[in-house]
């Protein structure tokens, strides 16, 4: 792993690397990801501020955890990373405000955890890993993690479910309705807002010309 990536904290991130990935093959949730979020973050501090040193150890260490989408275990995967996060940074030294400020950012960023963050980094982390789920990538990693779960691309029969419940399970068109479409209301700080609705466009763009070229809507 680079840690070039993770400027200006280079050093920092060389120390956490190791310990910020179990090993998995969920290619929506690799050191890739964790270079988005980051890219993500900084973007966030250059207008919202905040403690640089704990926005990046939030972010390395963030899926630290590895827990499937579909396991049951999921709305506790935040809280087992947050966990595991607090523990390294014991014995790396760090002072106990830090490392509680980052174990809360780590535990309030997940959609499933439902935990509301009330520090500028957990803010900005969760709207950062957000980002993440909207726009093209939000695209992306939607059909990607669909083909995993071995789901559908969407219902033959009602693809725009008018005469069904949603099922995001079975279809991955349905997942659009049941969260993507859902996740730009919730961004905390303001510039994760003004971005939010950006991607937020560009993902009813992309469900419009899907339903055009299959023949719906």
């Amino acid at each position: 792993m680079t840690a070039a990536a993770f400027a200006p904290l280079q050093t920092l991130a060389e120390t956490l690397l190791p310990h910020a990935l179990e090993p998995a093959e969920d290619g929506a949730h690799d050191l890739s990801h964790l270079q988005r979020v980051w890219h993500n973050v900084r973007t966030l501090h250059a207008q919202e501020g905040g403690d640089l040193d704990v926005l990046l150890a939030a972010v390395l260490l963030h899926d630290c955890v590895a827990v499937e989408k579909n396991s049951p275990l999921r709305s506790q995967a935040s809280r087992l990373a947050a966990k595991k996060a607090a523990t390294l940074l014991t014995t790396l030294d760090w002072p106990d405000a830090k490392i509680t400020a980052v174990a809360h950012a780590i535990e309030a960023h997940s959609f499933s955890a439902n935990i509301t963050p009330t520090t500028l980094e957990a803010k900005i982390l969760q709207d950062a890993d957000r980002l993440d789920s909207l726009g093209m990538l939000g695209v992306a990693r939607t059909f990607y993690i669909a083909g995993r779960m071995g789901s559908a691309l969407y219902d033959p029969q009602d693809p725009e479910a008018k005469a069904r419940d949603y099922d995001d399970k079975r279809f991955c068109l349905d997942h659009f309705q049941t969260k993507l479409l859902h996740l730009a209301d919730g961004f905390q700080t303001v510039t994760g807002q003004h971005l939010a609705q950006i991607r937020h466009q560009r993902l009813k763009g992309f469900m419009e010309l899907f339903k055009e070229e299959i023949g719906a809507g």
